[in-house]
Formats: C-alpha cells, structure tokens, sequence
C-alpha cells in the first residue's frame, strides 16, 4: 500500500530544532572551559582558521559520474586541523562565526541560517569536547590520534546529521527510508574522505611548517584541474541537455505538446526561474504567450520579463542581455518591477522574419547570474524552437487544410462527416441532426462567361452569406464545387425545412461583378437522422438527392423522401440508355398547338421531345432532359428534336400547310458559337424557310452571360429565325432588359396563366407583360390555358397566342394530323375562319 503524500508545514517549525542545537552548543561549551585547563588559543591562528572555514563553507565541489552529480563540501578538513592546533572554545567560536558569515555571504533566509549556524556549532563543540577529554595534548603522528579525530570529526557530521533530517521530518514530512539510507551513506563517504585530506595535511605542517608550501602549490593545481574539470563538465552537460531538449521537441511536435515541453526543458537548462514563449498575432494563429515557472507544474500565462524588453527585442531582432557584466546591464532598473534580477530575450526567425522570442528570467541561485555562456546556449535553444513552432504551426496548418476548404475557409467534406458522425452519438430524443445542402445556382455560366475567378469570388460571398445567416450552434462546410452544407439540431424535420427556407430567403441577393450584376441563388436539399439515414455517408447523400429533386422540380427546398431515392437511382441508370436511345432513334418528337386567340387559327407548333423506354416505360421530360444536360448529351437532344421539327416543317409546307415550328434551347446552347451555323446547315439540308423556326430560350440563360448570349442570338436573328423568350416572369430580370434581346415573341410562364382566373397579383402580371411587350412590339404567347375563363380573360387583355390543354395536349404527328382535319371540319366565323374549340385529350 503506497504511503500518503506528505504535506508541507510551516517552516517555522525549524526553530524548536534551532534552539535545541543552541542550548546543545552552550552546554557543551561551558562543560569544555571546565574540563580543558586551556580553553582558549593564539588568536592569530584563529584568524587563518576563520578564513579557512569561510573559504570551505563557500565553496561546494560539484562531481559528476554517471549521471549522478555529488555536492562536496571541505568543511571537515579544517575541522580537523582545528582540533589539532587550536584549544576547544576557540573552535568553536571559530566556527560559529564562520558559519555566520558563509550564511550571510549566500543570502539564506534567517530561519534556514539561524539553524546551519546552531548545527556547526552543536556539533563542533560535541567534536571538541570528545577530542581534549580523551587527549588533551593529541599527537597527529601516533595511529591513535588519528582514530580519535575521525571519530570527533564523524561524531560532529552525524550531530548535523542528525538534526537536517529532524528538521526535514519536522517541516515536511517523514522522509522514506530509501531516502533517509541515501542521504546518510553520502554525507559519511563524503565526511571520511575529507577527514583523509585533513590527517594528511596535519603530518606534513606537523613534520615541517614548509610543507605548508607544498600543500599550497598543491592546492593551485588542485584548483586549477577541477576548473578545467567543471568547464569540461558544464559543457557536455550542456550539450546533452540541448540534445535531450531537441529530442524531446521533436517528439512532443508530434502529439501537440511542443510548447510546454520547450518551455520545461529551456527552464531547466538555464537554471532559471522563468522560461517564457512569445508568439504575436499572426493570420488565423492568435497571439501565444505562455510561460514555465519553477513552482508551476503547467504553464502561465504571466512572463517573467517586462514587455520592454521583448519590444526591443522584436524592434532589434537582436539578443536582449540584462544582468551583471551582461551587454544591456544598463535596463537593470526594468526588472525591478517584476523582481527578478537577469533576464534574456532571444528572437525567434523564421528566414529573415521574426516570428517571437524566447526569454528567461530570474537564474536559481541566491548568487548566480546568467552570463554570455548562457546567452549563447539560449540563442541554440531558440534556433532549435524556430523549426519547432515552423513544424508545429505547418503541422497544423496541414491538419487544418486536411479538413478545410481552401477557397472559403470553410470545413470540407471530411470534416462534415466527422461532425455529423459525433453530433449522432450525443444525439437526444428529443431533437434530430439535420443536414441542409446548398446548391448554388448559375455557377457554370458565371465560370464560362467572366472566368473562374469570378466563379470563385460567387462561392466566397455566398459562403461569407451562409456563414452569418446560420445558426451560431450550426457548422457550416463546402462539400465541393457549388455545393455547401449546413450541419445542425432541430426539433424535427418540418423545422430543419422552415429553416432552410429561411437562410435561402436570406443568402438571396446580387453580387456585382464590375458592371455586371449577378443574383446569387440556390436551391436547398433537406435530410434528418435518424429519419432519412442512420450514418453521415447516408445523410448527406440524401441531402444531395433532395437537392437534385429541388433544381429538377424548380422548387426553392426540398425534404428527402424515399421516392426521390428510387427516381435519383433510376436516373444513374438512364444516362447510358439515353445514348443508345439517341443513337438508335428511339427518342419522339410531340407537337403542342400554339393557337391565335383572336381568330382561334393554329398558328404553330412547339416541338418537345418524349422517350419511352424499353424497360421502364415513359421517362418524365425533365428526367431525361436533366440527365441530358449533366452527361454533356443536351446538344445532340437539341439536334434531334430541332431536325424533326425542321422535316415535318418541310412535310406540311410540301402539302400545301405552312406551320411554324418551335424549339427550346437551353442555356449552355447559347454561349456556343457554333450553334448559329449549324441551325444554317439544318435549314439548308430541308430547306425551310428560317421564318418558320422559332427558338425559345430561357430568359434565366440570357441574363447568366449576356454578352455571349447576346451573340447568339443575333447570329441566329441574322439568319432569319425567330426568337421567343420562354418562361417569361420566373426570373429576376425587369421588362426593359428585352430592349436589348433581339427576340419578336414573349412566352408568359404557365404559373401566372393558370392563376390569372383566382388570383388579381398574378393577372395584373400578366396584363402588365402583354402591355409592355407591345409597347416593344413583341408578340405574346400564353402557356398553361387550360380554361375558357383563362381564354377569355386573355382575350380581354389583348394576349396574341395561346397554349395549352384546352386546345391540345402535345401530340405525336400522326395524332396532329388527325387533331388538325378534324378542327378543319368546325363551322366557320362569320369571317370565313376557323374557331378551334374542341381539345383533344
């Protein structure tokens, strides 16, 4: 069983050791003046006995072997010659004064002073007394002296001993027995080596006061070794340390640890009180500063140093040095407010840019000051930190770029996953994860006409738009191209919609592009776990067929439901059938009458395409048509129904029946430049008159990329064909951007004919497009007349042309022909016209 930590007590305590040990010397001492007839000796000699022990008490050999650094001290050797030469009393004071100045000189607070000081005096006098009541007159030169020194000597250090480990018991707390068994086996080696040097000493001044020469020079070399000794050690303790702290940065690079490891080994190799990392502001990386401090297990986020010197630091990009002897002694002053007295400021480079500074401040020691060694070893360490932080940050900055979009800042795919992967498992009943999937619109057009930097910049500022209009609690990511994903909790799904349509009523708005304005659109597909999937991978796959769904069915958000799954799927599988289909001819072309409403004469046909399948029969038009445009197949579908349409245009003109024909374009058609030539070469190869051929385009593909578009339209203008905006009103631009369309023909779309009859906003649209359209001198054609209230009011208004089921459904040829002998066969107008009243179903 592990025994408890002990805790820490007031060191206070220590004086009840300290007056103990004092009333010991006292008592010792009075009994020694009454034992020795001579207490007291030559106070010369007592003068070089002082200055010896000052001298053994101030110096502290450090020895290192095998990694484990020994503390000796001399203090036993003049000691022992003390007994030898000098009466008891004498000692004693000698040392007691000794110890007084040693304390003194190393600044050691007076609790800690006061009890060395009455150790070496209890013991000293314990030492003294055994030696002059055993021998008063001891000869150093017989073995029995010899014996009895040590043993005073031992007997002085085990006094000490003794009362160092009460003390430490006492303040805090029971030491272990490894511990105990350590300190004692060192302090005695250490003590009976010393006492070997002190019995040699004795004989040779015993044999000849010139030996005292000897054992000078004796000393010089002494002192001289153990420098070269100590040099040679700090340096390769150095050196392996710097080693160890680059080793162990390298490795803390790699589990996110690197600053406080840095930090603990920089502050360990300096000795010193603070080690401290700077880092400014700098991009997305915030402002870093944090510090190691001795009494601190983690890091602070308080430096050691005054921001001064880190200025001047960073002004310079040089070393700032503050201490004794040091090049910036002269800002001393500035460290009086943080109490410490060095400090060293290194910058940190990256190249010829500086990134930070690495400082230290405060060097342990009640002596010690940083000096230029350690301003060199600090300027290595900091050359070895500037790699660390570059690898850190660019270890970072890969691990960002791993998940993140690098056009928007946005988190990308992998990073959603992982997001709604975690938001699953702390999901609660009471809520679900919604995901809702943005698909901007007209990103193609604005890449293909201004370039894909301005496609970027469309991607930027709706990502800046989503960003604000989310929820706080929301992540928002770009899944790829113009898709971007929405991550959020809602109570249900009905929610997670209403707040779809919410952020997509908000995105909305124009983007300017020099002179040129875009409107910044986007359908929203919507998915819920754990309704819709039961992991990321399927949500977001179904957020993205309910955003396909949206765009096919020109609503603004769409709900995923398993039909859309079935129809997505089905769709995957018709863009290879649709080929073969194309190559094969098994695609048909359906004519829808287009009828004058004044007159009721058939003044037309629109020419729409069908295709049933061989396996799943009638495949919806905006099915195949949308698999068409996103497999790069819309420009031979165009080919297909506009040849059609020019032949039986041909056929009808042969049998003495001139109908126009017209075709709808999509707007990618507009911005090739071949297309104008090869309409030309399809008229020619039938020989229609261009007249008779009508194109209609969206008014959405005209206003994408004008200018291109623009010169499409008039090439074809130039050929003869007519042109007609279709689905006119759906879009965003007004009435007067016709002007500059060479267009003779304005299609209204069907939702505002069919809701003319009930709802007055949608006639006054109406009325207001016919009545513009005009002033343009454009005729007008409405689609959707499914009623005779919706004829007449159409008629009321002045429409030109009419379609819709109230005439006919689209037909195949041979369906036309019968539909048109029979209409044929109805009364005449007073006029001598026919009236087209009966719908074929």
């Amino acid at each position: 069983m592990a025994r408890p930590r002990a805790v820490p007590r007031s060191p206070q305590l220590a004086w009840l050791i300290t007056v103990a040990l004092s009333a010991m010397a006292l008592s010792l001492s009075v009994v020694t003046v009454a034992a020795v007839p001579r207490p007291f000796g030559e106070w010369s000699l007592a003068l070089l006995y002082l200055v010896l022990y000052w001298a053994a008490d101030v110096t502290v050999l450090r020895i290192e072997v095998r990694r484990q650094v020994f503390a000796v001290s001399l203090a036993e050797v003049p000691l022992l010659l003390g007994l030898f030469f000098l009466p008891p009393l004498t000692v004693v004071l000698v040392r007691l004064v000794a110890a007084a100045l040693g304390q003194a000189w190393q600044r050691v607070s007076p609790v800690k002073a006061c009890f060395n000081v009455a150790a070496c005096a209890a013991g000293t006098a314990l030492a003294g007394l055994v030696v002059r009541a055993q021998d008063p007159n001891p000869v150093a030169v017989e073995p029995a002296s010899w014996l009895l020194l040590a043993a005073a000597v031992t007997l002085k250090e085990l006094t000490v001993l003794a009362a160092v480990i009460g003390v430490v018991n006492l303040v805090q707390g029971r030491m272990s027995r490894g511990d105990l068994i350590r300190t004692v086996v060192s302090c005695l080696l250490v003590a009976e080596i010393n006492v070997v040097i002190g019995l040699i000493v004795v004989l040779v001044l015993h044999a000849t006061p010139w030996g005292l020469t000897l054992l000078a020079g004796l000393g010089v070399v002494f002192v001289m070794a153990y420098r070269a000794y100590a040099m040679f050690l700090r340096q390769h303790k150095s050196l392996s340390e710097l080693y160890d702290l680059t080793q162990a940065v390298s490795e803390g690079g790699r589990d996110g640890t690197v600053m406080d490891v840095l930090l603990s080994r920089t502050r360990k190799l300096l000795r010193a009180e603070y080690a401290t990392l700077w880092l400014p502001a700098s991009g997305r990386y915030p402002e870093v500063l944090l510090s190691a401090r001795t009494d601190y297990r983690g890091l602070l986020d308080a430096p050691g140093t005054p921001d001064l010197l880190r200025a001047k630091a960073m002004e310079t990009g040089q070393t700032v040095a503050v201490g004794p002897k040091l090049p910036d002694e002269h800002l001393l002053p500035t460290l009086r407010e943080k109490r410490t007295k060095g400090a060293v400021v290194v910058p940190l480079r990256s190249g010829d840019v500086i990134i930070g500074t690495l400082e230290v401040a405060g060097r342990l020691g009640d002596r010690a000051h940083f000096g230029p060694d350690d301003v060199r070893l600090l300027e290595t360490v900091a050359a070895h930190a500037s790699v660390a932080v570059e690898n850190s940050r660019l270890v970072d900055r890969l691990r960002f770029d791993a998940q993140h979009d690098a056009l928007t800042g946005l988190p990308n795919r992998r990073r959603i996953l992982n997001a709604l992967d975690e938001a699953i498992k702390v999901q609660t009943p009471e809520d679900v994860v919604a995901v809702l999937l943005f698909d901007v619109a007209r990103l193609r057009q604005v890449n293909e006409s201004l370039g894909h930097g301005a496609g970027d910049k469309l991607l930027a500022e709706f990502a800046r738009r989503l960003r604000e209009l989310a929820p706080p609690a929301a992540l928002v990511g770009r899944i790829g191209g113009n898709e971007f994903a929405v991550t959020v909790r809602t109570a249900g799904a009905e929610e997670a919609v209403g707040l779809a349509a919410k952020i997509r009523e908000s995105v909305q708005g124009r983007k300017a592009f020099g002179a040129l304005s875009i409107d910044v659109d986007c359908v929203v597909g919507v998915a819920v776990h754990p309704d819709h999937g039961a992991d990321s991978a399927t949500l977001l796959q179904h957020a993205d067929v309910a955003t396909y769904a949206a765009k096919i069915r020109h609503s603004s958000v769409q709900l995923f439901s398993a039909t859309l799954e079935s129809r997505s799927a089905r769709r995957v599988g018709l863009a290879g059938d649709l080929r073969r289909a194309l190559d094969e001819g098994q695609l048909q072309v359906y004519f829808q009458p287009k009828v004058n409403l004044r007159d009721r004469r058939l003044v037309g046909v629109e020419c729409l395409s069908r295709w049933n399948h061989p396996v799943h029969g009638p495949v919806a038009p905006q099915d195949f048509v949308a698999v068409a445009e996103h497999t790069g197949q819309l420009g031979r579908l165009t080919e297909v129904v506009l040849r059609e349409g020019l032949r039986r245009a041909r056929e009808w003109e042969d049998a003495g029946r001139e109908f126009p024909v017209s075709v709808n374009l999509s707007p990618r058609t507009l911005v090739d430049p071949a297309f104008p030539s090869r309409v030309a070469a399809v008229l020619g190869e039938y020989a229609v008159d261009p007249g008779l051929l009508t194109l209609e385009i969206t008014e959405g593909g005209v206003v994408g990329d004008p200018d291109r578009a623009l010169a499409t339209l008039r090439a074809l203008r130039d050929l003869g064909v007519r042109l007609s905006v279709d689905d006119f009103g759906t879009g965003f631009s007004s009435l007067g951007y016709l002007r500059r369309l060479p267009v003779q023909e304005v299609k209204i779309d069907r939702t505002f004919v069919e809701g003319m009859a009930t709802d007055p906003g949608d006639l006054a649209i109406v009325r207001t497009i016919v009545d513009m359209s005009r002033h343009f001198g454009l005729s007008v054609v409405a689609e959707g007349v499914e009623s005779e209230l919706t004829l007449g009011l159409l008629e009321e208004i002045g429409c030109d042309v009419g379609q819709g089921f109230l005439f006919s459904r689209p037909l195949p040829y041979e369906r036309l022909d019968a539909w048109y002998a029979a209409q044929m066969q109805a009364e005449p107008t007073p006029a001598g016209e026919v009236r087209w009243l009966r719908a074929v179903p």
